[in-house]
């Protein structure tokens, strides 16, 4: 990987960020505008088995990152060059928003419908339900989207009571760190507990079970190329402020961007000092014998 030309990784990361964004965010799309995937756990294993794909088929040219935290994690900690970072979160962004791009063109009569059924007008307040298909909010406002009864404005103000700006940050953050730290671990070649060519298989079942349990919060980014790059597609394809920087004002910046680039950091951190201890000769239990 490290003699790949720069060209070629940059390429393998938009593909494999491509890869990541048409699979996860189709996933949302069915779920949200053809009552499919129903529940959690059937909409987190195509991300899983998404983020699989992805690094099979192009984590030998550049390490499949796909994700900004990723390559910012791995910078900080020394384990990636920092002058690649621009370049390879560039990339990623690409790929996000080409993914968006595509499904827009491909779902566009099934969101026209949903807007139609719940009687929301693409652009203002409501229109959350279909744009969540593209960038992410808290909390999830999946509930709002379902049946087929006029959207209300009563109940979206209840829903994000339920979820403040520092429980939605704290959330990404903690999300990240995790996929950070089993990315680190499991990738490492000391790690003998996890077969090498199996590291991309537990990667994407940590981001399965991730979503099931923050996926009603946050709608589980843990990525801020998947959430940024989607997110403005959307604001340019007809849902605007909506869209970027949505309704909660600067929360797009704080919990999808900030939050996951700081989880990356202490994840990856944290995965190094357990790959070092993996080495480490226990000096306190050999004098203990």
């Amino acid at each position: 990987m490290d003699r790949q030309p720069l060209f070629r990784q940059c390429v393998a990361e938009v593909a494999g960020t491509f890869i990541l964004i048409f699979f996860g965010c189709g996933a949302v799309h069915v779920a949200v505008l053809a009552d499919g995937l129903m529940g959690l756990w059937q909409v987190g294993i195509v991300w899983g088995v998404a983020i699989m794909l992805a690094v099979y088929t192009v984590g030998g040219i550049s390490g499949a990152h796909i994700n900004p935290a990723i390559t910012v994690g791995l910078a900080c900690w020394r384990q990636f060059p920092w002058r690649r970072v621009g370049p390879y979160v560039a990339a990623q962004l690409l790929g996000a928003i080409l993914a968006a791009g595509v499904l827009f063109a491909m779902f566009d009569g099934f969101l026209r419908d949903k807007e139609a059924r719940k009687e929301v007008e693409r652009g203002k307040r409501g229109s959350e339900i279909t744009a969540m298909c593209y960038g992410e909010y808290f909390p999830n406002p999946g509930s709002l989207a379902g049946g087929d009864s006029p959207y209300r404005p009563q109940d979206h103000a209840r829903l994000d009571q339920l979820v403040s700006e520092p429980t939605a940050c704290l959330a990404e953050l903690i999300g990240t760190a995790i996929l950070a730290f089993v990315v680190a671990v499991s990738t490492d070649g000391r790690n003998t507990m996890v077969p090498s060519r199996l590291a991309p298989v537990f990667i994407g079942l940590a981001v399965t079970i991730l979503i099931c349990v923050i996926a009603p919060l946050t709608q589980a980014c843990f990525n801020p190329a998947r959430d940024f790059g989607p997110r403005l597609f959307a604001s340019i394809a007809g849902w605007g402020q909506v869209a970027l920087p949505g309704p909660r004002g600067t929360g797009f910046l704080t919990v999808y961007i900030l939050a996951p680039l700081a989880g990356g950091i202490a994840g990856v951190g944290l995965g190094r000092g357990i790959g070092r201890w993996l080495t480490s000769e226990d000096d306190g239990g050999a004098a203990a014998e």
